[in-house]
């Protein structure tokens, strides 16, 4: 880059004097961000740690910090340092907006870039790519460096190494994170750590603000989960045919099985959960015209089909976002731009994207971390007008349903501790954004299954929303009346409303199913009644319908398929089949299914 006087980057920034802060007559500064500026400005460090959940606004601040930075000539250039190709333009374009031109085409081969920037934008692959080339750039000027997502400098040693090398001499330091860091050996570069009450050390940020107080400074949106289970069923690599329950309790192994087998583009499940999506969807665009939804997909064959689901469903083709390239950067600017309902992304999507009338997603991949939870989620919560609600479908899988209850946790970032626990909750994130920022298929995945997946259905399972489960007793049927109650919540309501909503749809739909219940079981007892001067064959059907009756009751009050509801009993009350089944046995199954109807009701 040439050198040129400092007084000439000046003309496009803010106002600003000695000591005194242009961002104190700035309005648009929420309050979390003038206070860290507040902070960051008192205390003038070379390095400052800002934690802020996703959508609250870590750009502006990042941003306000660089212009003051600049208009008190403290720093002559900036550097942005950001984990994709993708928010290297983003950056850029935002920075434009605050009279910040930046650069996000550079490459350290080039040296040099035009007179006009006052920054650059690189990601830290590039950074570990050749960071003797960016140290010289560092040392050159007085630069403030922003590495955003800084816990992406722990991600692989080389970029951890490449970043501390390459910014040292940096004259500020300020470092951006909205998700959880891992926890490993690894420190990240320019981050503080002290000793914590069992003596490890762990990160200190300087400013903290969670999502907690984001929602309740309306910053950020709730999220409505959305849980989806069903039926699936599959064939091992040994031949075994398997059936079970997404979400049920099974090895870890199974699981993933299960949430693969129901990830099928092939099955029921994905075709009933988009179909589920883009109701909810709709009821959204009733109060927010433009609300989007986004599709999370493992790979890139899933995600062509995904879209060629919606399209079916829709009758409009979604837009498709395969791999992080400049194609896929157009991509999102139009969708984000537009009113079109749906786009289907490839993980690219999962990470600091800014498309603020994202309102309902799609959680359909096999990536189960914290840390990719934690950002597929923070694409829907950015607010844009009080009373907009999130709402994110996903599997009833025991560890999305945990992060799902424990949507924002302050996790600091742990040294000297290897994870040795793949189900630890400071799993390592090892490769993520090498993988998002890749070229995917799914053939080399399916060489790899170790099953093949039959076929899966889907059932609602449960909302979760703000720390409580909501939901009707057992499994609930795809279109169904019960599911209707939370897929046609209004599209804007605030927390309050939400929760009160919620609660009260629940106990409507408990005292209707109670009573259906209980008029069944009376009516079974009339029936019972009238048996005694009957002939054997009318008798035998007449026990046949009463059970049979029970059943679709017991189906209605618990979700429970009827033929599961007969094997049990046969199960418990032992014979053979209904159909050929004698009048004892019968009696006997129909006392069976009324006292597990009293003990529910009970």
């Amino acid at each position: 880059m040439t050198g040129r006087p400092e007084s000439a980057s000046s003309h496009a920034l803010p106002p600003a004097w000695p000591e005194r802060a242009a961002w104190g007559t700035a309005p648009s500064l929420r309050a979390w961000q003038q206070a860290a500026m507040t902070k960051y400005f008192t205390e003038n460090p070379r390095d400052f740690l800002a934690v802020a959940t996703p959508g609250a606004g870590k750009t502006t601040f990042a941003l306000s910090v660089a212009a003051e930075l600049l208009g008190r000539r403290i720093v002559d250039r900036v550097t942005v340092v950001a984990p994709t190709e993708h928010l290297k333009l983003q950056w850029a374009e935002a920075a434009a907006r605050a009279g910040i031109p930046i650069d996000p085409t550079y490459s350290a081969g080039q040296g040099k870039t035009s007179a006009d920037y006052v920054g650059i934008a690189v990601t830290y692959a590039g950074v570990a790519v050749n960071p003797l080339a960016m140290r010289i750039r560092t040392e050159r000027f007085r630069t403030l460096v922003i590495l955003d997502e800084v816990h992406h400098a722990g991600d692989a040693l080389s970029w951890g190494d490449g970043v501390r090398e390459a910014f040292e001499p940096a004259a500020r330091r300020l470092a951006l994170t909205g998700t959880p860091f891992r926890s490993d050996v690894n420190p990240i570069p320019f981050v503080t750590y002290a000793p914590g009450s069992d003596g490890i050390p762990r990160s200190v940020a300087d400013y903290t603000y969670g999502y907690a107080e984001a929602l309740r400074d309306h910053v950020v949106r709730p999220v409505l989960f959305m849980a989806y289970s069903g039926q699936m069923a599959w064939r091992t690599r040994a031949g075994d045919e398997i059936a079970a329950s997404l979400g049920e309790p099974l090895t870890k192994d199974l699981t993933n099985q299960a949430l693969r087998t129901a990830l099928d583009p092939n099955g029921s499940w994905i075709p009933s959960v988009l179909a589920a999506a883009d109701k909810r969807l709709s009821e959204v665009r009733r109060h927010v015209p433009d609300a989007g939804g986004l599709v999370i997909a493992t790979d890139q064959d899933s995600a062509r089909s995904y879209a060629k689901t919606l399209r079916s469903i829709t009758g409009e083709a979604p837009t498709v976002v395969l791999s992080d390239e400049k194609s896929g950067s157009k991509k999102i600017a139009a969708f984000s731009a537009d009113t079109s309902r749906w786009m289907v992304a490839v993980r690219m999507v999962s990470e600091g994207v800014d498309v603020p009338r994202l309102s309902v997603g799609v959680y359909a991949t096999t990536t189960s971390t914290p840390l990719f939870f934690a950002q597929a989620v923070g694409r829907f919560v950015r607010a844009r007008t009080r009373g907009e609600t999130a709402s994110v479908f996903l599997p009833s899988v025991p560890t999305l349903l945990q992060y799902a209850a424990e949507l924002e946790v302050a996790r600091d970032h742990v040294l000297g501790r290897k994870v040795s626990d793949e189900d630890d909750i400071f799993a390592a994130e090892n490769d993520l954004l090498a993988q998002a920022q890749a070229s995917e298929s799914a053939s080399a995945d399916e060489a790899a299954l170790p099953f093949e997946a039959l076929g899966s259905e889907a059932r609602f399972d449960r909302v979760l929303f703000d720390g409580g489960e909501f939901g009707h007793a057992g499994e609930v049927h795809v279109g169904s009346e019960e599911e209707m109650d939370f897929l046609g919540i209004p599209g804007l309501l605030d927390a309050d409303q939400m929760r009160e909503l919620l609660q009260q749809r629940q106990s409507d739909r408990a005292r209707k199913q109670k009573a259906a219940l209980g008029d069944a079981v009376a009516a079974s007892q009339r029936a019972a009644d009238a048996l005694a001067d009957v002939s054997t064959h009318e008798q035998l059907a007449v026990l046949r319908r009463e059970l049979n009756g029970l059943v679709a009751a017991w189906h209605h009050r618990t979700g429970q398929p009827h033929a599961m509801t007969h094997a049990a009993l046969r199960k418990e009350c032992g014979g053979p089949a209904a159909a050929v089944a004698n009048a004892e046995q019968l009696r006997a199954r129909i006392d069976r299914i009324r006292d597990w109807a009293v003990k529910r009701t009970s």
